[in-house]
């Protein structure tokens, strides 16, 4: 069966079930073609196991999955050949140098030397690694491995791109160099990104679905979803030490939505317009540093529709 040609992806009623424990629960969504696509949602969300049915490594419960218009489960080895997967864990053959592991993967694409050996060249200048690749992984950085699970994923030039957490370990500078590598595809591969990092959606992402407990809680594009929370009012707060106190504080006050602490500031959501003055009366004054308003983020979207945050 082949999906029509304008999705690259697409999910109906997928399930996955381990015994009684529903890791993906009855999901159906498309992604169009030459599209960049975000799945949000915290650890244990639901995020690789979707994956991992998408790639042909697990088998869907119920429901019917499709990739390049192929059946996932009944046209498997041509879904492999399509696609192109940076995993959530390095897993790279630490018995080969990092040129020999690119190596094997073009090889196991049935790739002749003639186009593997330029292609290797560009990924290796490209991730920063062309003076270690006659190094094994094991001497290489957390950042370093994974930079060459990006370089792996793009030796056969996929179709369509599979990122389990992709930028997870790197430092800003390479973070950025890969986005932007990934930007530049836009249009000319379909990409499917699996992320808790908000910057990097809004980067990068078209379209996102947040998932939560194995199922949609809602989809749009960044700016769509951000719409969903400009009802609420959104304040950061800095407070001269005790923000853990005032922190409980805030979460047992009935006018709170959510409120979280990070990187040192308060961060709340109030239900209703007019309840900041009620907010400051919690306050010592002498604590007090400064106060903001803020525009609401794809987090406070997530707060707001299951009171958790995206990282936990």
């Amino acid at each position: 069966m082949i999906v029509p040609v304008e999705n690259e992806i697409e999910l109906k009623n997928v399930t996955k079930a381990y015994g009684s424990l529903m890791a993906v629960k009855d999901v159906s969504f498309a992604v169009r073609r030459g599209m960049v696509f975000g799945l949000l949602g915290p650890n244990g969300a639901g995020k690789t196991t979707l994956v991992n049915m998408l790639t042909t490594l697990l088998k869907p419960t119920s429901g019917s999955a499709f990739v390049g218009g192929h059946d996932v489960v009944r046209a498997a080895a041509r879904v492999r050949s399509l696609i192109g997967v940076v995993p959530q864990e390095n897993n790279l053959d630490r018995y080969l140098t990092a040129r020999e592991n690119l190596i094997l993967h073009a090889k196991m694409h049935g790739l002749p030397p003639s186009t593997y050996h330029p292609r290797i060249d560009e990924l290796l200048s490209l991730m920063g690694l062309t003076e270690r690749q006659k190094d094994f992984p094991n001497k290489f950085s957390v950042g370093m491995q994974r930079r060459l699970v990006v370089a792996r994923a793009l030796v056969h030039d996929p179709k369509i791109l599979f990122l389990d957490e992709p930028t997870t370990g790197l430092d800003p500078q390479a973070k950025r160099m890969i986005w932007d590598y990934f930007l530049s595809l836009k249009g000319k591969r379909t990409i499917f990104l699996t992320t808790h990092n908000m910057e990097e959606a809004d980067f990068l992402c078209d379209q996102i679905t947040i998932i939560d407990h194995g199922s949609p809680v809602a989809s749009g594009t960044s700016s769509q979803l951000k719409e969903m929370a400009e009802s609420s009012w959104f304040y950061e707060i800095e407070v001269d030490g005790r923000s853990d106190e005032y922190l409980r504080a805030f979460k047992r006050l009935p006018f709170i939505e959510s409120a979280s602490l990070e990187d040192g500031t308060i961060r709340v959501c109030l239900k209703k317009e007019g309840s900041l003055g009620r907010l400051v009366e919690q306050i010592d004054l002498r604590d007090l540093r400064r106060i903001n308003s803020r525009k609401p983020s794809l987090e406070d979207v997530f707060l707001k529709l299951t009171g958790r945050r995206l990282r936990q």
